[in-house]
């Protein structure tokens, strides 16, 4: 079955569900957030109701009312217009490129950890990380141009590098704590959250552990019904990510030290205190493995829905027309998908030139930065201006109507807004703050300058020659 576009609708609602296990359970977070203490499970708590709910229900109507390809681009375009759309997917598209070498490096760490200390022996070396990374970018995108009949199995796979090691550290967490008891206290005091600038930052990355619930939409017309199973499939794949989050922080809390947990191996350095006080040793290498497999499907996952964006932009005439081009065989859009592996290859490839593992792991991080959030402001001012707008026959709304959408919506964006704010302010520890908020909001003047420019030449040619944007 083909879409409007020509694009073959192979994505059901069983793959939906682990796409969105995929890319918003990052089993990174588990460590992180465990090495905060308990009072993390309140910030949980916090971001579940104040960002992740709001998201699930933004992402919901809006891919109801515009199931097309493009999703956040769609749904930006429709609420404020042209300019506003391809900003937001100019801005997610870019974010996205550096974020795939940086779970790529993650997978490559933990991968080492299977091999002992054979295999920590390369820890240091930036060629095993190149490699690593441009490799499977290099896998992940061929597999997307021969179809998402065989890309979609990468993203079911990996999505067990989520599953898998959560279930088995929560059943060895309750093991432990069956056995020795409780690695903390959790007194009231311990679980309050305290307030400090540095707490706060930390509070806002937990909230985004959230996102990427809306990365789905993009594929809208390569979804099988999209306005019935894309609802479904954020209640399953939410409710395991969720779980997943709480569960898997209250394992480690109760059976790791959180001194065991710090550094940037700190999940598996977790798991491997976990599994040596057990006496269950041989799990490391499996369970490394399959973390391994989660960065993997992270940027498997993102790198396929989000590729769908420059395509988009190529058929509405922002970019090259060869952006907008489909496979006649494959019937996939194999320019946006090439191109866009390209660019993650490359990033993989000059982000390690003239710098550690660690320096270059850290710069691909903060190179995201600014400009992940600022999507999300576009998504949920976007539900917030359609609610007058009538709804097409199918299409489904938020339960309680206009007035929930609405303080959904806000709740969204204040959480939006004040994770901006938090992610300029410049570590403690930072010896130059100054010239590190002129660096992130340099970084993002440009990039945002950037998608300007090639809008405004665009636009300029669709004058000249007449041309209008055509519509997915």
């Amino acid at each position: 079955m083909s879409s409007p576009l020509g694009l073959k609708r192979s994505i059901g609602f069983r793959d939906l569900a682990l796409f969105y296990v995929v890319t918003g359970l990052s089993i990174r977070w588990i460590a992180t957030a465990a090495a905060a203490g308990p009072s993390v499970l309140v910030v949980w708590l916090l971001a579940l109701i104040c960002f992740f709910i709001p998201l699930a229900a933004s992402v919901m109507e809006l891919s109801s009312r515009y199931p097309q390809e493009g999703g956040i681009y769609i749904w930006a375009e429709q609420a404020f217009g042209e300019f506003s759309g391809f900003i937001t997917a100019w801005t997610y598209w870019m974010s996205n490129v550096p974020y795939f070498s940086a779970v790529l490096y993650f997978a490559a760490a933990s991968t080492l950890f299977a091999f002992g200390r054979h295999g920590q022996n390369l820890a240091l070396s930036a060629g095993y990380f190149m490699i690593f990374s441009a490799g499977w970018l290099a896998i992940i995108t061929l597999l997307n141009i021969v179809g998402l009949d065989l890309g979609k199995w990468l993203n079911n796979v990996t999505s067990m590098g989520s599953i898998l090691p959560l279930a088995i550290v929560i059943v060895l967490g309750a093991m432990s704590y069956a056995r020795f008891g409780s690695a903390l206290h959790f007194t009231a005091a311990a679980i309050t959250p305290h307030w400090s600038m540095k707490n706060a930052i930390f509070w806002s990355g937990v909230f985004f552990a959230f996102a990427g619930m809306e990365s789905g939409s993009a594929m809208g017309d390569e979804i099988r019904n999209p306005r019935r199973t894309i609802p479904w499939a954020i209640l399953a794949g939410g409710s395991v990510m969720a779980i997943g989050y709480i569960a898997g922080t209250a394992a480690l809390l109760v059976a790791v030290p959180a001194d065991a947990m710090s550094g940037p191996d700190g999940l598996l350095n977790g798991i491997r205190a976990l599994t040596s006080h057990l006496g269950m040793y041989w799990l490391l290498a499996p369970l490394a493995l399959l973390v391994s497999l989660n960065g993997v499907g992270n940027a498997a996952a993102f790198l396929s829905s989000t590729s769908r964006l420059p395509f988009v932009a190529g058929i509405h005439n922002y970019l090259p027309p060869a952006f907008g081009k489909i496979h006649p065989r494959f019937r996939t859009p194999w320019v946006a998908i090439a191109a866009y592996g390209a660019a993650g290859i490359i990033m993989a490839l000059l982000g390690q030139a003239g710098t550690s593992v660690r320096g270059a792991y850290d710069m691909l991080v903060g190179m995201a930065g600014l400009t992940t959030f600022l999507p999300y402001l576009f998504m949920f001012g976007a539900l917030i201006r359609v609610q007058s707008r009538p709804m097409e026959p199918g299409a489904l709304r938020i339960p309680g109507g206009k007035p929930v959408a609405i303080a959904l919506a806000m709740l969204g964006l204040a959480s939006t807004v004040v994770t901006i704010v938090l992610s300029i302010i410049p570590a403690d520890d930072d010896p130059h703050p100054i010239m590190a908020v002129a660096k992130i909001i340099g970084f993002t003047s440009v990039l945002l300058g950037a998608g300007v420019v090639v809008f405004s030449i665009a636009r300029y040619k669709q004058r000249k020659l007449g041309l209008r944007p055509l519509r997915g």
